[in-house]
């Protein structure tokens, strides 16, 4: 019995025929396997060889000159006997035929199947956008190739830095810089992160983790252009005052200012001012698109990302020696600390000193004291003293006068010296400065929300009537500072939520103004859950930046024991450090808030990972200074 030549699942085979019928052959395969094929799916018989023939078609498949034959066959459908015969001649040998259906299998861009070996050549247009397919896939595979191969060895192609801050952390799985990138990683077993640092793309983990928060906050980039103001506070007269701030000497944001008047008689008169650029800024204007983006100044160790352009804070920062529009709140304060209604007032205020915290503090602090009237280390030294207690009788007001008896806490954050060196750096909660600015914040944030739901405006309140401190449109108590109204309008340079209000408060003291948002748009919710959202992402990212450095310090001392307080379960506060992390070990009958002693077994910044191991509590007699209090 002859052999037949046949096509199984694409692929083309030979087997020897033992019986066949109308619709089918039962044939033996090249390996003696018995099989029942179709008739339809064999396309010639022949004689000899299974083996020989087989190769014979191969060879011949291989040397047929694709173009040509695409060339040969026209533009109607065609067999694959005619398209033998217009290639090979009239008479073409069996394994000419099956050689040229196998060449026209093998080439579908050149010849579209329409049924059983029967096809129709590709039009040249369509075969020459193919053909150029093929070739720009051929190209861009070379060119993942090479990259690939230079990120292994190294070096960081121009191409691939580039997009490197999109790879690392938004890829864009199909483009040519990702597959190479990802080829390199799978070489050499590497992460992105580590791959990035092996070709100097990153220098170091806090450069991947700001490189990571900008490609999702701040994908337009962080660096804003000056924005024009295209409109001036007019008309505003001149403050009868010689207004001081009190901020840390990196800030260069100054919101807000105090002056104290002597009116006699016992009677002073306190002003708090903040800044007012609400009054350059129109709705939908590109600054108030850009506040509304960004919605915060991004802190973290020895950087930020401002809300404004520099040119805006360097208009209405109330800097030293300048005369700024200012939002200006005033009380009359008697001998017995009874206050007035306040006095809101929109007008230019002459900013007499910055002063700085690091400056002042050796000289007014709850430890040596904050001197006396009799002995005044610095300019409105004696303000401060009178500030700290209105301060103090406003406490006691709100019933939330801090016990001296109770331990002292502190926060605290990461500073570096000259040679990059980490510094803990810690500040007092409650210190007579700390006390001073943010009463003094509170009194102004309070009133003026007081005015705003006075006047039925609505505005981004902070609120807590019960439970957590949340935000709202319309004003509610808040039991935890215990007021009956609270608001963000002192920052107004730095938070999104205090220009808002300050826009709103515009319309009551300027009667030309209108609100900026009425009761029920629905651009004020969208801004409140824009501005919570980012607010906390922003609050995570400078936690996570201060995690990496406080590890650094400790890796930095050699420090291998250290207290925490247990705040639940596993989770533990670092004493002395911004570092919450989890500890193992910790006994189940040692409650929140307890002290206990933590051996460091393992530090690696790098992969933001500390092992801590309960060693024992600290009994509540027992100091419970940090490293750094000792």
């Amino acid at each position: 019995m002859p052999n037949i030549f046949y096509e199984d699942g694409g692929q083309f085979k030979v087997a020897s025929i033992i019986q066949k019928n109308d619709s089918t052959y039962q044939a033996n395969t090249q390996h003696g396997k018995r099989v029942k094929i179709k008739i339809n799916n064999v396309f010639i018989e022949f004689d000899g060889s299974m083996d020989d023939f087989l190769q014979s078609v191969q060879v011949q498949a291989n040397d047929i000159d694709t173009e040509l034959l695409w060339e040969c066959v026209g533009t109607d459908e065609f067999d694959f006997q005619a398209a033998a015969k217009e290639y090979f001649g009239s008479q073409p040998s069996k394994s000419q035929l099956a050689a040229t259906l196998m060449a026209l299998y093998a080439a579908p861009m050149y010849f579209h199947k329409k049924n059983k070996g029967v096809f129709k050549a590709a039009p040249e247009n369509v075969l020459k956008q193919a053909l150029d397919a093929i070739e720009r896939k051929a190209r861009q595979e070379a060119q993942v190739q090479k990259w690939a191969e230079q990120l292994v060895s190294g070096s960081l192609p121009d191409e691939i830095a580039t997009e490197l801050p999109k790879i690392l952390h938004a890829p864009d799985k199909q483009s040519l810089a990702y597959k190479a990138f990802y080829q390199a990683m799978d070489t050499l077993k590497m992460s992105a992160y580590e791959l990035a640092k092996h070709t100097g793309g990153i220098t170091s983990m806090p450069q991947y983790l700001l490189q990571r928060f900008e490609v999702k906050y701040f994908p337009r980039g962080t660096v804003l252009p000056d924005v024009v103001m295209s409109m001036q506070p007019e008309n505003l007269s001149v403050a009868n005052v010689q207004a001081f701030s009190i901020d840390d000497v990196s800030t260069t944001e100054v919101d807000d200012a105090l002056s104290v008047q002597d009116l006699g008689g016992g009677v002073k008169r306190v002003g708090i001012h903040i800044a007012a650029p609400s009054l350059a800024i129109e709705p939908n204007s590109e600054i108030e698109k850009i506040i509304l983006q960004r919605l915060s100044t991004v802190y973290f160790p020895a950087n930020k990302i401002t809300m404004l352009p520099k040119n805006w804070i360097s208009a209405f920062s109330l800097d030293e020696g300048k005369i700024v529009p200012a939002f200006s709140i005033y009380f009359d304060v008697s001998s017995d600390w009874q206050l007035s209604e306040p006095i809101s007032k929109i007008e230019l205020v002459p900013i007499e000193t910055n002063l700085r915290i690091q400056h002042i503090e050796p000289f007014f602090n709850s430890e040596t004291g904050v001197g006396s009237a009799d002995n005044l280390q610095f300019k409105h030294h004696a303000d401060c003293l009178y500030l700290l207690e209105l301060s103090y009788e406003l406490q006691k007001k709100r019933d939330r006068l801090e016990d001296p008896t109770l331990p002292k806490k502190y926060d605290y954050g990461i500073d570096f010296d000259a040679d990059g060196k980490v510094i803990i750096t810690r500040r007092e909660r409650g210190s007579p400065i700390d006390t001073l600015v943010s009463e003094m914040m509170i009194l102004a944030n309070t009133s003026w929300a007081k005015m705003l739901h006075d006047n039925n405006l609505a505005g981004l309140f902070r609120v807590q009537p019960s439970g957590r401190v949340r935000m709202s449109t319309h004003s509610e108590p808040h039991i935890g500072m215990n007021v009956a109204h609270y608001g963000w309008f002192t920052s107004p340079l730095r938070r999104a939520s205090d220009y808002i209000n300050q826009k709103q408060l515009q319309s009551v003291l300027q009667n030309d103004v209108a609100p900026r948002f009425d009761n029920t748009e629905s651009d004020l919710f969208v801004a409140l859950g824009n501005f919570e959202a980012a607010y906390s992402a922003y609050r995570a990212f400078q936690d996570m930046m201060e995690s990496y450095w406080a590890m650094v310090w400790l890796k930095q001392e050699n420090i291998r024991e250290i207290n925490a307080v247990v705040l639940k379960e596993e989770l533990v506060r670092l004493e002395g450090l911004p570092l919450t992390a989890r500890a193992t070990g910790i006994p189940l009958e040692i409650a929140p808030k307890s002290t206990v002693k933590l051996a460091i077994n393992e530090i690696d910044p790098e992969q933001q990972f500390i092992a801590l191991k309960y060693l024992t509590v600290i009994p509540d007699d027992v100091s419970k200074s940090s490293l750094l209090d000792e």
